[in-house]
């Protein structure tokens, strides 16, 4: 750590920064250290700090082999809300379109515009990828495909109808139902990928083992705090969960099989 201040960066969605910021500090004050939360930009940002949230795929990305320097040890994960995630540390990527649009699912999108949040983002881009190699849809699906850069514009893409249709975070869209109720009446989902494991709290190699295990521990029993529980429920978390890396071993078999069929960009 620098200077003895645990340093931890967020790539996940804008909508879940005040419960990170809350887990940080949470941390800091059980463990009585300092700590710092930043939102980061560019995954490779991730080497200057100690821990960080991030998306599976990315995770899965930065502990490869070749990238021995950057070795990253997921320890904890959300549990959310809802029988659909059968206590478990586990989300969807929920596919939706407007209200009024024809679309029924998944299937009636060939030749429509799709919107993805980021293209290391698996709940936006690395599962619908894989979806389309299980159907076999590599050579021209979409009509269109659009960045939006986060969820929450893509959702007003669709929303706006300048996009027909987007895959969003099961998690996220639940978040922004509850916050912007409008979504509610203007949003249908009309397939659900996944599921998928769900973004780790993942530290850096190079800490200590027994800091690893303290952070670990706080993060586990964190839905025991009533403060903290109240903060949990406004991200539907539940609870954390202990993870490892062979938990993400299913993201690596989605980006193997598009990998084997030469399937990298969305089209």
């Amino acid at each position: 750590m620098t200077n003895s201040k645990l340093r931890v960066v967020t790539f996940l969605a804008p909508n879940m920064l005040p419960v990170y910021q809350s887990l940080v500090r949470y941390i800091g004050d059980q463990l009585g250290l300092p700590t710092e939360l930043a939102v980061g930009t560019a995954y490779d940002e991730l080497l200057d700090y100690d821990a960080c949230f991030i998306c599976g795929l990315p995770y899965i990305l930065y502990t490869q082999p070749r990238r021995p320097s950057s070795a990253l040890e997921a320890i904890a994960a959300p549990v959310l809300q809802g029988e659909r995630y059968q206590n478990r540390p586990i989300y969807f990527s929920d596919v939706i379109v407007h209200r009024d649009s024809p679309y029924q699912t998944f299937a009636d999108l060939r030749g429509c515009s799709w919107a993805y949040n980021e293209p290391l983002s698996q709940s936006g881009y690395g599962i619908t990828r894989y979806t389309l190699v299980k159907k076999g849809e590599i050579q021209g699906y979409f009509g269109k495909v659009v960045q939006a850069g986060f969820h929450q514009k893509a959702l007003k893409m669709v929303c706006q109808r300048e996009i027909d249709a987007a895959a969003i975070d099961s998690q996220v869209l639940a978040i922004a139902r509850r916050d912007h109720p409008q979504l509610r009446d203007q949003l249908r989902v009309i397939d659900v990928l996944g599921p998928s494991t769900i973004q780790p709290f993942a530290v850096a190699a190079h800490l200590p083992a027994s800091l690893k295990s303290d952070i670990q521990a706080v993060l586990l029993h964190a839905h025991t705090n009533p403060a903290m529980q109240v903060i949990l429920t406004r991200g539907f978390i539940e609870r954390f969960a202990a993870v490892q890396d062979a938990d993400y071993e299913d993201i690596r078999l989605m980006l193997s099989a598009c990998e084997q069929a030469d399937f990298m960009a969305l089209r």
